[in-house]
């Protein structure tokens, strides 16, 4: 049967499934590359924080400095070295960047979790990071104000962690805990 033999209905599924499949087919490679440049620049971040990485780069700059008077100290060989140390400063600039946008989503991530967590805790600070400035500097405003309570009403350096780190292991765990003593 002919495209135009095929009722009207039909072939314009048909023309949807198949745009479905070649709109999916960039998104599928774009997320193999995507996780492959991840894994990449996971791997180069890994070993560019290393005692080896700091050893090459040593061992570089010790070639490049005894092979000064070889060269007369031209200018190429002064080029050479501050082309390589440009390109690999730019693309450093890109993976601690990278690593550092990583680290910060865990972390927000994880204090979330321990906001959401704790009982009493304030949920308006679960994903806080993505406040405007305004709010942010509204919420500095109000622990502000809980901090001179606090201060008020005790020393700011007494410490009550331990008596509530306590209590609170009284309430998870009942008389085992006292019992361990």
């Amino acid at each position: 049967m002919t495209k135009s033999a095929r009722p009207l209905g039909e072939r314009r599924e048909s023309e949807k499934s198949a745009r479905r499949r070649t709109d999916s087919e960039p998104e599928k490679r774009a997320g193999t590359v995507g996780r492959a440049l991840e894994r990449f620049s996971l791997a180069a971040t890994e070993w560019a924080g290393s005692s080896w990485a700091f050893a090459v780069a040593l061992a570089v700059i010790l070639a490049w400095a005894l092979t000064g008077p070889i060269f007369h100290f031209s200018d190429t060989w002064q080029l050479v070295i501050n082309t390589g140390t440009t390109i690999v400063t730019f693309l450093m600039v890109f993976l601690i960047q990278r690593a550092q946008n990583k680290e910060s989503k865990a972390v927000q991530l994880k204090l979330n979790e321990i906001v959401a967590a704790i009982q009493g805790a304030s949920n308006r600070l679960i994903d806080v990071e993505s406040l405007s400035e305004d709010e942010i500097r509204a919420l500095k405003l109000h622990y502000a104000e809980i901090a001179k309570l606090a201060a008020a009403r005790g020393g700011i350096l007494e410490s009550h962690s331990i008596d509530e780190a306590r209590a609170r292991d009284e309430e998870k765990h009942g008389s085992k805990a006292s019992k361990a003593r």
